[in-house]
């Protein structure tokens, strides 16, 4: 197939339970509105991950698109995938930048420039993959390892929502009834509103917090002037990169973890299609760290690609990248609209909360996921002791610091967890 020539399927393959391919799609209206549903799907965490680094939603989502865009580029349209916000870049980017939690992010700049350190790391790990193939990234980084480094992302993160984003007893509250909002949606209902749990929690859980403040008097108000003030379309604000060598080495080993996560991402749709996808590894690196980097010199995001996709490319069995390119281009969209940013500040700090407690806690679960679907043996030492060991030191937010470069706790979590099962592995 050549880039953006795709052979088209009848809608009826549908109807009989059939797959589309990523070299295939439906006819253009169904395609673009199945573009739809995946920008729904991605919207949840890829607007929560840039809020809680203090980075503008609207440059985050129009980053995620055109990041998308060049993911679908270099990868010569045969790897249907969509690139959102990171979290794994939450915690080293709070460290950096001492965030505080709400509002604009001031010290953004040197959080862009650690991002696009990170994304030429990735692009270098891309390039070394291109060449001689995987095999030495899944032997340093076996389910053992990459299931520990990614439920460390969860639990290093877990004092955010519970210690800095409840400024009362009233807002604790608040964080409960969002949970509690999220996981009932999660279980209750079915369909595209079962996957948008993360989306539907939130707004329920809004609408609640209204009724109490400004109905009831019990909290800060819930004030929608800047939305309604706002234009519906307008340049976003970008923001310059500053380049400074502490917040770059912070940073950068991040690439690490997304090399974890892209990894991952591609050998489940390899398994969904059947198709081998890993020829094209190395260029899935390169594109995602190029998307990376172009993110971080406009202000936006490190992006990754996104689990949620996945889950709806499972859901409905079309992994047409056809549709990818349509969701790209709605993001791009939505990026130049000023008032869907004020919606999105709007929503109290509270309700945020209790969506960043499910979401981290997902990231962790999903860590041990790992391990159950890969049959981690936990009767072994080795893996034993590298599971434990990183979990606390992520969790506790070890530390060690190099003269003025201190290695928080993700860094010594991921970086510990590959030399540590290297160590170990060395008696078979």
């Amino acid at each position: 197939m050549s880039l953006f020539q795709w052979t088209e399927k009848s809608a009826d393959v549908l109807q009989q339970g059939g797959v589309i391919g990523p070299d295939e799609r439906l006819p253009w209206p169904q395609t673009a509105v199945m573009g739809v549903q995946h920008v729904i799907a991605m919207f949840g965490a890829t607007v929560l991950a840039p809020i809680l680094m203090g980075f503008d939603p609207n440059i985050a989502i129009l980053m995620s698109g055109i990041g998308t865009l060049i993911f679908f580029l270099i990868t010569g349209g045969k790897v249907p995938s969509y690139l959102g916000s990171s979290f794994a870049f939450i915690g080293v980017v709070i460290a950096a930048t001492a965030y505080a939690g709400k509002g604009p992010n001031t010290n953004l700049g040197v959080a862009l420039g650690g991002i696009i350190a990170c994304g030429a790391v990735y692009v270098l790990i891309g390039l070394v993959v291109q060449a001689i193939g995987t095999g030495w990234i899944e032997r340093f980084m076996p389910p053992v390892v990459t299931g520990a480094v990614v439920a460390v992302i969860g639990l290093n993160l877990a004092g955010i929502p519970v210690k800095n984003m409840a400024a009362s007893n009233f807002d604790s509250w608040m964080q409960l009834v969002t949970f509690l909002s999220v996981g009932l949606v999660a279980v209750f209902t079915r369909g595209m509103v079962q996957r948008l749990l993360i989306l539907v929690g939130l707004i329920v859980a809004s609408v609640i917090y209204a009724a109490l403040t400004n109905g009831l008097g019990l909290g800060k108000p819930l004030d929608l002037s800047g939305v309604v003030n706002a234009a519906w379309f307008g340049w976003p604000s970008f923001t310059a990169p500053v380049f400074d060598l502490t917040a770059m080495s912070l940073i950068a080993p991040v690439a690490i973890i997304l090399v974890a996560e892209n990894l991952g991402h591609i050998k489940a749709v390899t398994a969904m299609t059947g198709k081998n996808l890993d020829p094209y590894m190395g260029r899935a690196f390169i594109g995602d760290g190029i998307a990376t980097m172009v993110s971080g010199s406009a202000g936006g995001t490190g992006v990754t690609t996104y689990a949620e996709n996945i889950g709806v490319m499972a859901a409905t069995k079309i992994y047409s990248t056809a549709i990818f390119v349509c969701a790209a281009l709605l993001a791009v969209l939505l990026g130049f609209s000023p008032k869907f940013g004020a919606v999105i500040q709007a929503i109290p700090l509270p309700v945020m909360g209790g969506v960043s407690i499910v979401v981290f806690g997902l990231i962790a679960v999903a860590g041990a996921k790992i391990w159950v679907d890969n049959k981690v043996d936990f009767s072994e030492n080795k893996n034993l002791i590298v599971a434990a060991i990183t979990l606390v030191l992520g969790t506790g937010d070890f530390t060690l610091k190099f003269g003025q470069f201190a290695l928080g706790g993700i860094g010594t979590a991921t970086f510990g967890a590959i030399l540590l099962y290297a160590l170990l592995n060395r008696r078979r």
